[in-house]
């Protein structure tokens, strides 16, 4: 049954990407990029992708990625209102985090010794930063850019050499996650809230975009982040958790973990003296049930209806980017290229996000399915 569920999606997944594709040719091999990338291989590179489809050299994958004329652009668009389409919910939540991917050398198109969060150090690396939806039905990347540092839009002639299109220019990755959520908005995508790590939660101008844009948010944030309290002074975020009372806190699970369900303590304070008809300000906190001092903070606008549930239901729906980034290393050969160029790199990672979102649709379909059938029984 999961198989030809599997294989059904896939033809209709293709089916709405076909449009994208001025040939026939490069129309056909995505499909079997797509199968490659699911497919049970060691090593996902233009190599083993060609011989699995059968062909004798990779030049055909390559070209696919490098040169083929097809839309990447429109195909990430499609990917986008497939995921929204099958998985979306009102209160769906947009994801924002980046990726890091390991390279040799000094060529591919946005490498350097940055921090990788993949490697949890300063490695020789690209970044990507992406977006992921989640909801109950499922979780899936829906859109990408690669960062592209100072070094790199200050060296033209570099640029040039990996295919970075001259108006490309240097953009920090809280304005990348800007970006991606406004073509998101503008796509009509269902979702009541936006979350992310505190590299993104930490800067103010991305809070600030946000509650412009009317758009709900739970961002984690540093400890010594100053805040505007409700008798209009400025305090440390360490120090307006340490004046909670006790019976403020509130043991929740957000989710089930790898070692069981991620219980916290958990307690919100407000912020501001002014909100918005019907919107409010929070801060909140997660404290660790074993280790009191080990304690998370978050910055919250939303509903002034919402409670402590909500806000840490949302702060722990975070975690399921995490997930699409392991599951599509993993399952759909996300980090398995082999690619220079600025083009190549958008190519392959929009195609690794498509096949992640259909297998990640097909388990949905499949468990829908399931439920079903029981409810039927």
């Amino acid at each position: 049954m999961v198989i030809d569920v599997a294989v059904a999606e896939l033809d209709r997944v293709h089916a709405r990407i076909s449009a994208r594709f001025t040939r026939s040719e490069p129309r056909a091999r995505s499909r079997e990029y797509l199968l490659g990338l699911t497919a049970g291989l060691e090593r996902k590179n233009g190599w083993t992708l060609a011989e699995r489809a059968g062909q004798t050299s990779p030049d055909g994958m390559q070209r696919l990625l490098r040169r083929a004329d097809w839309d990447v652009d429109g195909v990430r668009d499609d990917l986008r209102d497939y995921v929204a389409e099958q998985l979306g919910e009102r209160d769906g939540v947009l994801i924002v985090d980046d990726t890091g991917f390991l390279k040799k050398g000094t060529r591919s198109a946005g490498v350097q010794r940055q921090y990788s969060g993949t490697a949890g150090r300063t490695e020789n690396c690209q970044v990507g930063v992406f977006l992921a939806y989640a909801s109950t039905r499922g979780h899936a990347l829906i859109d990408r850019e690669l960062y592209l540092p100072e070094s790199w839009t200050s060296d033209r002639d570099r640029c040039r050499a990996a295919d970075v299109p001259d108006e490309v220019e240097f953009v920090t990755k809280p304005r990348q996650a800007m970006a991606m959520i406004d073509r998101a908005v503008a796509a009509g995508v269902p979702f009541g809230w936006v979350t992310a790590d505190e590299a993104y939660g930490q800067v103010k101008y991305l809070r600030v975009w946000l509650e412009q844009h009317d758009l709900p948010h739970v961002l984690a944030t540093k400890v010594n982040d100053t805040l505007v309290t409700t008798t209009m002074r400025q305090a440390r975020a360490d120090e307006l958790v340490a004046a909670v009372p006790a019976r403020a806190w509130r043991r929740l699970s957000v989710g089930a973990g790898a070692h069981g369900p991620r219980e916290y303590e958990w307690a919100r304070v407000p912020l501001r003296v002014l909100w918005a008809p019907g919107r409010g300000h929070w801060l909140l906190a997660r404290r660790s049930i074993t280790d009191p001092t080990d304690i998370a903070y978050y910055v919250c606008y939303g509903p002034r209806r919402c409670t402590v549930v909500d806000l840490a239901w949302i702060a722990g729906a975070r975690w399921r980017i995490e997930e699409c980034f392991q599951q599509a290393k993993n399952e759909a050969g996300l980090d398995h290229y082999q690619v220079r160029s600025w083009r190549a790199w958008y190519a392959h990672v929009t195609l690794s996000m498509l096949a992640h979102a259909w297998l990640a649709v097909t388990r949905s379909l499949v468990a829908k399915g399931e439920r079903v059938t029981a409810t039927r029984a």
